[in-house]
């Protein structure tokens, strides 16, 4: 990812040549920010620091977005629960008619705390399913479980048999299609750990068959995330849709492709699309499906959330060591992590706009007891003093859901913003949460 210095961005209104989606929904008004229309000031007075902050208009238009670009085939949106697991989020988004993508028994769990209907449109994803988190999916009645491995396979087969309950399933195929990503979020090349080799796939659909207690009802692929190229997802599913031929030429009542995820978005401050981007996605895959009709599931995590959430912080301390300047706020890696574990941009900015276009370079960085607690590196910011509140935009996915406990810190609060109206969505953590499961 480029490390290049940027100026501070300054997030205006909307005008007519903005997209109807906006990229953010974080913009100026009467020179502070707001999320929709809350100031982000009065959250800060209001709850404290630091506070995640998520706009649920945002996320609506987004969902909204794949809804309009896929309405001419038969389609379900499964959000993939990993990017934030906020039960509020995921209630709104199940309201809204998504299906959800899992990969946990735990996952399994918030999707029916938060919306007990969208089980029925549940896929559980995974390299390791347990095997109690398969009964727990199997006596939910989920959609499909897609299977990453022969042993997996067999694993399910003998607990549906064991409860009685007949699984549908697909194999995550693996199709050996690069995507231009950051190497620990790339999934579909044959070195890494998920899904099966593509041309070994047609064998163990022809095993499944042999058991009563297995449906072999689709087929799957996910190649990677945070991709901004559509092309590597049309060259995925053209594989997919040809074995998809030779498996119904076998005998398989294939009735579902899942196109998995992996839509990325603009962590800059350039121009982005998100309308055009989703229009652009949908095109590749009608174009990798060509005339196969198959109900097609698809798994936007990070596209739905991410820039419709900002992390507020305060600054504590401004400092300087040698020809370094730090500043350092009362959020850290432990928060927000994806700086330190992926060197991954995100904007940071006053929460107070800026009268002029005096700046500082600067580390931005947390408390933390790590060398690796940073948020940027000499970063262009706006002159910012201790007191000041910034946000880090784009950060509503692998945010919270990434967060820790590391130096005994509590997790953030978190706020939903709907207009002009805030709900507390998670309370701040305590001392009494973090050690209530420890034992002396």
């Amino acid at each position: 990812m480029s490390r290049r210095k940027r100026a501070p961005a300054v997030l205006k209104k909307k005008t007519a040549a903005v997209p109807t989606v906006a990229a953010r929904p974080f913009a100026y008004r009467n020179r502070t920010l707001h999320c929709d229309g809350v100031s982000l000031a009065s959250l800060a007075e209001q709850h404290g620091t630091p506070l995640y902050i998520y706009s649920a208009s945002q996320i609506t238009e987004r969902f909204q977005l794949f809804q309009k670009s896929f309405a001419s085939r038969s389609h379900t949106v499964c959000y993939a629960v990993k990017a934030n697991s906020s039960l509020a989020i995921l209630r709104l988004l199940g309201k809204q008619g998504a299906g959800f993508d899992i990969v946990s028994g735990g996952e399994l769990e918030r999707v029916r705390k938060a919306h007990k209907p969208a089980l029925k449109k549940v896929v559980f994803s995974g390299v390791g399913k347990q095997a109690w988190e398969i009964d727990a999916a199997l006596k939910a009645d989920i959609l499909q479980f897609n299977v990453e491995s022969e042993m997996e396979l067999d694993l399910l087969a003998a607990r549906a048999e064991a409860l009685g309950i007949r699984a549908r399933f697909a194999l995550r195929v693996n199709p050996d299609v690069f995507a231009e990503t950051h190497p620990y979020i790339s999934t579909g090349l044959s070195e890494h750990k998920f899904g099966i080799d593509i041309k070994i796939a047609r064998a163990l659909y022809r095993r499944a068959a042999k058991s009563k207690w297995l449906d072999a009802s689709g087929i799957s692929v996910h190649i990677g995330s945070q991709i901004r190229k559509v092309d590597p997802f049309a060259a995925a599913l053209e594989r997919v849709t040809a074995l998809v031929a030779l498996l119904r030429r076998d005998g398989h009542d294939i009735r579902y492709i899942d196109a998995g995820g992996g839509l990325g978005i603009d962590y800059s401050d350039a121009p982005f699309d998100p309308a055009h981007q989703v229009e652009r996605y949908a095109a590749a895959l009608f174009k990798g499906l060509g005339d196969e009709q198959a109900h097609l599931l698809l798994e936007p995590g990070r596209f739905l959330v991410a820039q419709a959430g900002a992390l507020l912080t305060r600054v504590l301390v401004l400092k300087k060591n040698g020809s370094k300047t730090f500043v350092i706020t009362d959020a850290a890696m432990n928060d927000l992590i994806r700086p330190a574990l992926y060197h991954a941009h995100h904007e940071i900015v006053p929460v107070r706009q800026p009268t002029g276009k005096a700046s500082i370079t600067a580390d931005i960085v947390g408390p933390v007891c790590e060398s690796g607690d940073f948020f940027a590196r000499d970063r262009a910011i706006a002159n910012v003093k201790p007191g000041d509140l910034v946000a880090l935009l784009d950060a509503g996915a692998y945010g919270m859901s990434l967060s820790s406990n590391y130096n005994s810190r509590s997790r953030p609060a978190e706020i939903l913003v709907e207009g002009t109206t805030t709900k507390l969505i998670r309370r701040r953590e305590t001392m009494r949460d973090q050690l209530g499961p420890e034992v002396l």
